[in-house]
């Protein structure tokens, strides 16, 4: 029998504990728990739908096309089929969407194939302008504009649509003039729709933005008769073959995928159910979070949006963005201990892992400062003025300390300090003085503070040299998380007195504060990392106590993830919600306590006998 050594190609490993060097499926020893381990990555077992960025018009029986992080939409009708419709196209960009050039003709229930740069419209409905029912209009999207092309050759509404540009699309089922449910399949090669085999079994409300390609693809769900079907048949380029059935029947669902790895979700009426497909059978999975129908999906089986949809008259604008099984697990780790002892310090939010600094804190009112190197912490020159409960923003070599508050008096201050990596300077005051402020920022010359004790909703911008008061927060608060630069940046939960404990979050866009979606945990003195894209908010006090919950945020939601190890609030945030860094913080042992965050993680398996 060959050694481990002979086939693996290395000797294993003695090492006391848990092997950091470790590889994925290397094999080593535990001195000191006399154990033989290996190690794998962690990853989510299931998949999982979020809330994404909503529509900027709210539409039902639209047209899609692209992937997770680039998709469009295009058509639909606000109020459904027999109201008027519309030709606005919009783009998203993994968060948010934004308007581009309209279609040129307006209609709804229509099909899309292609992505976000090469994209086909076809067919649907128009109403009320002629001709009042099923059209052939086909268009085409070079990324830019819209253009008319030649028409499908059976008029038809409520059809399925499939491919991956403007040049290789396939047309399938549908309801046309005089024909409810129809079969017809046509092929588009860039110029012309060529008529080829039918489906076995007519129907409309198949899939509207396609499984697959032109070549090959699914027809999935939709009605034979008055009644939604689980029918599924897959199209290999020539012909249609009945293959195994959905597990819950519908119409008018979204979907996402390949012939050999899918999803379909949603559908009339009203269902939230989600199956996968992987080439042979359906398994439920997931729900989406609002169960629609008539909405579009975009995507593959592993990251696929359902965009838009109806759950009454009205279309919605929501989007949910699905994650599949096999996802990374992200963990925090133990990092380097700080040397203070205080807890409601200050930081450099845009500092990163490696690097970044925190400052201030009590008790006793402290101007400490400590610089982080990836390992350990350093004490490096202080600040002027000794304080708590301050603001903080910038990076390890350019942050800006303001406001706070004394243990010793019970006074707040205004007090602006700038630090260039060395040392720390005092530059003109806050206006308005206060403790509890919150920061954000970049560097030492553009920082944002807004917010304070007791429910201040006043929010002053940094330039340098002057703070000057903008517009304020809808809600004011104090001890909140803060993300972000001077003009994009995140106020999430903090403490509205006499003691409620928010769930707020507002996003400010450089003018303006905006109430976007709450945090699952209403919570104070948590901290927050990131930008307003992507942004972590750990820890935290609620009436229950110091909080190891960590939420995460993908610029339209938040989502649960994985726990602190150490339960705490006043904690300091840093970095990314790839690599961020909570510091300090008040536990039930210590106030020093650092814990590094990592989007990934590994599973430590012990081999038993």
């Amino acid at each position: 029998m060959a050694t481990y050594k002979e086939t693996v190609g290395t000797a294993v490993v003695n090492y006391a504990g848990n092997y950091p060097g470790a590889v994925e499926g290397e094999l080593w020893y535990d001195s000191t728990n006399k154990d033989f381990k290996y190690q794998y990555p962690n990853l989510t077992a299931a998949g999982s739908w979020r809330t994404g960025g909503d529509l900027n018009t709210a539409r039902q029986y639209l047209g899609g096309s692209g992937i997770y992080t680039a998709a469009l939409a295009f058509g639909g009708s606000p109020q459904g089929p027999a109201a008027p419709q519309i030709a606005n196209t919009e783009l998203y960009n993994g968060t948010s969407w934004s308007e581009l050039n309209d279609m040129t003709e307006v209609r709804a229930v229509l099909a899309g194939a292609g992505t976000s740069t090469s994209s086909l419209a076809f067919g649907g409905t128009r109403f009320p302008s002629p001709p009042n029912g099923p059209v052939g209009f086909t268009e085409t999207w070079n990324g830019t504009n819209w253009t008319e092309v030649n028409d499908l050759n059976s008029v038809r509404n409520a059809l399925g649509g499939a491919g991956d540009s403007n040049t290789a699309a396939l047309a399938f089922g549908g309801e046309g003039t005089g024909s409810p449910n129809t079969g017809k399949t046509e092929n588009w090669n860039g110029t012309n729709w060529t008529e080829v085999n039918d489906m076995n079994t007519g129907r409309r409300g198949v899939s509207v933005s396609g499984i697959g390609t032109n070549t090959a693809t699914l027809a999935v769900g939709g009605n034979a008769g008055t009644t939604p079907v689980t029918l599924n048949e897959s199209w290999n380029g020539t012909n249609w073959t009945e293959l195994n059935d959905l597990n819950t029947a519908r119409r008018s669902a979204g979907d996402a995928g390949t012939t050999t790895s899918a999803l379909v979700f949603g559908g009339e009426a009203t269902v939230a159910n989600t199956e996968s497909w992987n080439g042979t059978n359906w398994t439920e999975e997931a729900d989406i979070s609002t169960g629609r129908s008539y909405g579009v999906g975009a995507g593959t089986s592993t990251n696929a949006l359902m965009i838009g949809g109806s759950v009454g008259p009205s279309g919605l604008a929501n989007t949910e963005e699905w994650t599949g099984a096999g996802a990374p697990v992200g963990a925090w780790s133990t990092g380097g201990s700080l040397n203070s002892d205080v807890i409601g310090r200050a930081g450099s939010s845009q500092g990163t892992q490696a690097s970044t600094i925190v400052f201030g804190g009590a008790p006793p009112d402290t101007g400490n400062t400590e610089l982080y190197d990836g390992t350990s912490w350093t004490e490096v020159n202080n600040m002027n003025t000794g304080r708590y409960l301050l603001g903080g923003a910038g990076t390890a070599t350019s942050a800006l300390a303001f406001g706070g508050g004394f243990t010793a008096t019970g006074g707040v201050t205004a007090v602006t300090e700038s630090y260039n990596g060395t040392n720390w300077t005092e530059v003109n005051d806050l206006n308005s003085a206060r403790e509890g402020i919150i920061g954000s920022g970049a560097t030492n010359t553009a920082a944002l503070g807004f917010g304070g004790n007791p429910n201040v909703a006043s929010t002053e911008t940094w330039n340098g040299t002057n703070w000057t008061e903008v517009n304020n927060l809808n809600t004011g608060r104090s001890y909140a998380g803060g993300v972000g630069t001077n003009t994009a940046a995140l106020c999430v939960g903090g403490f509205v007195a006499p003691s409620t404990r928010s769930a707020a979050n507002e996003q400010w866009n450089g003018t303006n504060w905006t109430e976007v979606n709450d945090l699952n945990t209403g919570r104070r003195y948590n901290g927050g990392i990131g930008l307003i894209t992507s942004a972590l908010t750990m820890g935290g006090e609620t009436p229950g106590g110091a909080q190891a919950i960590t939420e995460d945020w993908n610029g339209a939601s938040w989502s649960e993830v994985g726990d602190l190890n150490t339960a705490r609030y006043y904690a300091n945030g840093a970095g990314s919600t790839t690599a961020g860094l909570a510091s300090g913080g008040n536990t039930a042992s210590t106030d020093t306590a650092t814990e590094e965050w990592s989007s990934s993680s590994d599973v430590v398996k012990t081999l038993t006998d």
